[in-house]
């Protein structure tokens, strides 16, 4: 029975792999500050980096049946999500303590006067895009920088981007770069891979929370009236809230949108400082790989605290996989994160 299992496993680990992959293709909008992105002819999700926003992201992204897996707020509201957390948008990466500054908790909810205290990444510029058969390549640079413009941090990003007809995938390597100053990042909470997900990959609970309706008004329901029902599993076998603040190789939510399965899963490098990254997974529909927050998680038994001195660098590589139509099982992300841990 057991060589049956695994027989299973590794057959399903195979047909994803081997699946049909389809097209990557851009389309490119420098006057709007976006790169749109299409697998198999199909919108998968767009880089952004206008003016407005204080990170770049991507933003929306869709699951392959064309299920959008990210929250529409504050971009674009939708009936029956939250309306907490504005700097909550999409997919992205930064963190809470650079210098003292606060990279990750900037929005434009911030007073004027209290803005000096967070941190922006700006001056983004889109290097290279590139298609082809199976991947497509984007690449990008941009500056960590304080109120007064100084660059603490250049930071070079690409994303490799692929699917088949029922998943999509995301490599994403970012490189930092400490400028003129040393660079101290605080173990804390608030990073570091963030994504902001849609209501039915909340928890459920029976908690009265504050949602909006069709009008755009605020109304108190709870989450599971509201459609939640997601779950998380990681590499150690750890499920649900108790994911929060636990190492592990990869990490699982899932749950039912419209009567279909639909999932992400973020799988960490080997490479990675802190690896296995802690996860700052949390129960509204927040879902954050965070290698640099060791003192909070751990309660103080462990210290990282990294330093970064002038023209040191450190890279950061996260695989990040969407399906729709089947959930993968641990077998599965076991041999994506191998397969992974090669590139």
């Amino acid at each position: 029975m057991k060589n049956k299992i695994l027989l299973s496993a590794c057959c399903l680990f195979s047909l994803h792999l081997n699946a049909q992959t389809e097209k990557v293709s851009f389309l490119r909008h420098d006057d709007k500050k976006s790169v749109e992105v299409n697998i198999g002819g199909k919108h998968f999700t767009t880089f952004i980096y206008p003016d407005n926003l204080e990170k770049p992201v991507l933003y929306p992204i869709l699951a392959a049946n064309g299920q959008l897996l990210t929250r529409g707020f504050p971009l674009n509201t939708r009936e029956g999500e939250r309306v907490d957390h504005p700097h909550h948008v999409g997919l992205w990466l930064n963190y809470e303590s650079v210098n003292g500054l606060d990279f990750w908790n900037n929005s434009y909810n911030i007073p004027a006067d209290k803005k000096s205290k967070y941190g922006w990444i700006r001056n983004v510029k889109v290097e290279a895009v590139k298609e082809s058969k199976n991947q497509g390549t984007l690449s990008y640079s941009a500056n960590w920088e304080n109120q007064a413009a100084k660059v603490l941090l250049k930071e070079k990003t690409t994303f490799l981007f692929s699917g088949t007809t029922s998943s999509r995938n995301i490599d994403r390597i970012t490189t930092l770069t400490a400028m003129q100053d040393t660079v101290r990042f605080k173990d804390v909470k608030d990073g570091m891979l963030g994504l902001r997900l849609t209501k039915e990959l909340e928890f459920a609970t029976d908690k009265i929370e504050e949602f909006t309706d069709s009008q755009g008004n605020v109304t108190k329901v709870s989450a599971s009236g509201n459609g939640a029902n997601g779950n998380y599993l990681t590499s150690t076998g750890t499920k649900g809230a108790g994911v929060w603040g636990t190492r592990a190789v990869w990490c699982l939510l899932y749950a039912n949108k419209e009567g279909q399965p639909i999932s992400v899963a973020m799988i960490d490098h080997p490479k990675n400082p802190g690896y296995p990254t802690y996860w700052h997974a949390r129960d509204y529909g927040l879902f954050a790989a965070n290698p640099l927050g060791q003192e909070v998680f751990s309660n103080g038994k462990e210290k990282l605290n990294l330093v970064l001195k002038p023209g040191q660098s450190i890279t950061f590589k996260y695989r990040v996989i969407v399906n729709s139509g089947e959930t993968p099982n641990a077998a599965v992300l076991d041999e994506q994160a191998k397969d992974f841990s090669k590139k």
